[in-house]
């Protein structure tokens, strides 16, 4: 079993499909940033808000105002400078730590795309995406034509989690048996041309897409390590991307899965892009000499980054199954979802009110939730455990400050899942301003009233 590891450690592999990784990472990320500034949500998601609801132990993260603009220039410059392979090693870590750093700032724009992104980012700091076809190539004169086979691996077993992992979560009895959350979600799509008044208000239709997706998700990586399935699997990957991102505004999330699953093809391949795009860089490269070419990339200090990436994939296999240490319904407590790859799983409303009262007096007022969250906010507050709990203490931590003495802090919350009633969430008897958040069950949501099976 050692020497089986030692001997895969030691393959080699063209160095191409990393390049153009690389440079379709860096090229989609800049993009993003530039789709996020256009469209003005820096100032309404970071600057605008007074409150920011923040991630457990990262509590110290803070919005830097009007610097939040700086702190975007930094992601997507250093986005561009991993793109183009200049000083890529410190443009990956600026990136990495920039943009994990700007989703930290408040938890209420959590996507399971944007932890995709930081957690692939964070393992490109170790892979050497830069060995060829890049500006630092010319710097040092030299290019590498073969690197470690597993850095090219790393990226493929990451994309497979994902996805493996992402179909795992959707065995379950309300996205088979019920098609929810898309019997609710498709209908709302009437508008689209041919499809809209037809397809999307079919329940079949809804049937068939839950478990196309399901099936989509669980076999897609499988399908792309075949060489014999590749290319199907590969239309199957734009296809798929392609109809969701009409379907929901999911962003440049779709592109950049499309473009990331290139990696699963051979250096052929990527060889041809990268002399594609030689051919349209050519005007911008007639007084530059081309890099004499090596032929290993010489992988220095690898009895420290090999543990590294190994407790990097155990934690990435491990951590989604957290959920299982909890006995309450996962969809209904969220103890655990988060950062666990469950894509669309849930159509969650819900409406909190916040009821602030005198211990000793009995006498009690509604806070109104206007005056502290902005409207996206609220949506999420509302139906999210963890965000109520936190929202309590800042309720309460603001009227103690207006001179309230003796606080109490209860909620009055309603929340439906998946098409079904709403019902009452929170215990409204629980002062929520002596609960702590911790990774301990929440014994003050109220039990689930129905049975959802599956992972």
């Amino acid at each position: 079993m050692i020497t089986k590891l030692k001997s895969y450690l030691n393959k080699t592999e063209n160095a191409a499909p990393l390049a153009i990784f690389r440079v379709f990472f860096g090229l989609m990320m800049c993009l993003s940033i530039l789709r996020f500034w256009y469209h003005g949500w820096i100032e309404k998601l970071y600057i605008d808000p007074d409150f920011h609801f923040k991630y457990y132990y990262f509590e110290w993260v803070r919005s830097l105002g009007d610097y939040n603009y700086l702190l975007f220039f930094i992601c997507g410059i250093s986005a561009l400078f991993i793109a183009f392979g200049l000083k890529y090693r410190l443009a990956i870590i600026l990136f990495f730590l920039s943009f994990t750093y700007i989703e930290l700032i408040d938890k209420t724009t959590y996507l399971n795309h944007y932890y995709f992104i930081s957690v692939l980012s964070f393992l490109m700091i170790f892979l050497p995406a830069n060995a060829t076809f890049s500006i630092d190539n010319l710097r040092r004169k030299k290019s590498f034509n073969q690197i470690p086979n597993w850095t090219i691996d790393s990226i493929k077993l990451l994309l497979g989690i994902v996805y493996f992992y992402a179909g795992i979560s959707k065995i379950n009895s309300d996205w088979l048996f019920s098609a929810m959350p898309l019997k609710i979600w498709l209908p709302s799509k009437y508008d689209l041309p041919i499809i809209g008044n037809n397809l999307m208000q079919q329940d079949w239709f809804h049937y068939a897409m839950s478990w196309s997706g399901m099936f989509y998700d669980l076999f897609i990586p499988f399908l792309l390590l075949n060489k014999r399935t590749r290319t199907f699997a590969f239309v199957l990957v734009v296809f798929f991307h392609v109809f969701t991102r009409i379907l929901f505004p999911i962003g440049m999330f779709p592109y950049i899965m499309i473009v990331a699953t290139l990696i699963f093809f051979d250096a052929r391949v990527h060889e041809k892009i990268i002399a594609t795009m030689k051919c349209l860089l050519k005007p911008f490269r007639r007084n530059i000499s081309t890099p004499k070419a090596q032929d290993i990339y010489p992988f220095s200090r690898r009895k420290i980054l090999l543990p590294i990436i190994a407790i990097f994939f155990v934690f990435q296999i491990l951590f989604p199954f957290r959920y299982l240490r909890y006995e309450n319904e996962l969809f209904w407590t969220e103890e655990g979802y988060r950062l666990s790859w469950r894509v669309m799983l849930m159509e969650k409303a819900g409406l909190t009110t916040f009821k602030i009262a005198n211990s000793k007096t009995g006498q009690y007022f509604y806070a109104d939730n206007t005056d502290f969250l902005t409207a996206f906010q609220e949506k999420q507050m509302s139906c999210q455990p963890d965000f109520i709990l936190e929202y309590a203490h800042y309720l309460g931590d603001h009227f103690t400050a207006k001179g309230h003495k003796n606080l109490q802090v209860y909620a009055e919350s309603y929340v439906a899942l998946n098409g079904r009633l709403s019902t009452q969430y929170i215990d409204p008897t629980v002062d929520l301003y002596q609960e702590k958040e911790s990774f301990k069950p929440k014994n003050w949501i109220l039990p689930f009233k129905d049975d959802i099976k599956g992972f």
